[in-house]
């Protein structure tokens, strides 16, 4: 046991062993054997290297955004003309990252709390019977009295009197001027991993540029001020229509940086999606179009 232990120390410390190799002069195998070289070669290379840049590292950008719309509306509805501002048609107040610009309403004028009946057409009735008193409807704007109105023929309704009646959508849009307001958004991203902060507002986009510049995809890519007509058309969709029932339009803003060149090349690119539906479809296929709120302005 001793001397194999001594034989195999002796081998290890004062042997040396090499490959053989054997030597084919065959221009065929030559070849073929290169080209799986260089095959590999370029596959580390090219792909993995210059086009998937494995050797680099990522880093998710810690994002913030901030929002200002700018424009004038002017309606005349039933002889009552009305200029609209940024503080009537924005909501909620300004800043946020995401916003609703009202494009059309409803104005339901000198409503109280009392008793009414529905509108024509819902909740219809014959008799008292057929309205519950101290029950809802789904539907319906407000609780039962269990009064059958004869004049409607529907159930009276304790609620906001006279009730909301949407069934007219006005058409066209009575603030569609909004389509020329614009949006200026001001992103601001940080990159931690490599201590990189960028801002959309870049090199050469100072405030002399901005007073003047408006955002096109091919000649003015880096302006941070959007036409909000601009911003549903290049999503695909028709303002008109949007503008009438409403929508919603995403704006995204890419920040894909190689921080392997100057930081003066790391610049935003901006995208812009419909967030409720296929622009291709039409009205009659789709189910609940548009987008609507509700609120109040009480004046005393």
């Amino acid at each position: 046991m001793k001397s194999q232990i001594t034989n195999a120390l002796s081998d290890f410390f004062f042997e040396y062993e090499t490959p053989r190799q054997v030597l084919v002069r065959n221009r065929r195998v030559g070849v073929v054997c290169r080209l799986i070289q260089l095959g590999v070669l370029a596959y580390i290379i090219g792909w993995v290297f210059i086009y998937e840049k494995g050797y680099q590292s990522t880093d998710t950008a810690v994002s913030s955004v901030f929002t200002k719309m700018k424009g004038v509306g002017y309606t005349n509805v039933s002889g009552r003309e009305t200029v609209w501002d940024v503080a009537d048609y924005v909501f909620p107040s300004q800043g946020d990252a995401s916003f609703v610009v009202m494009t059309n309403f409803i104005i339901t004028e000198g409503q109280k709390m009392g008793t009414c009946p529905e509108l024509p057409g819902k909740h219809t009735c014959s008799s008292n019977a057929d309205c519950k008193g101290g029950s809802f409807k789904r539907t319906g704007h407000g609780q039962m009295t269990g009064v059958c109105v004869n004049a409607t023929k529907t159930c009276e309704v304790l609620t906001w009197c006279p009730v909301e009646d949407d069934t007219y959508i006005p058409d066209p849009p009575l603030l569609i001027s909004a389509e020329n307001y614009t949006l200026f958004i001001k992103n601001s991203v940080n990159f931690p991993l490599f201590g990189v902060k960028r801002s959309n507002l870049v090199e050469g986009i100072d405030g002399l540029y901005i007073s003047k510049c408006l955002y096109d995809p091919a000649d003015a890519p880096l302006c941070p001020i959007f036409k909000l007509g601009d911003i549903v058309k290049l999503s695909g969709f028709s303002f008109e229509k949007i503008a009438k029932e409403g929508g919603a339009i995403g704006i995204v803003v890419d920040w894909t940086c190689n921080l392997d060149v100057h930081i003066k090349h790391c610049k935003p690119e901006y995208s812009f999606h419909g967030l409720y539906g296929n622009a291709n479809e039409m009205d009659e296929v789709r189910t609940s179009m548009g987008y609507n709120f509700r609120c109040v302005n009480v004046i005393r």
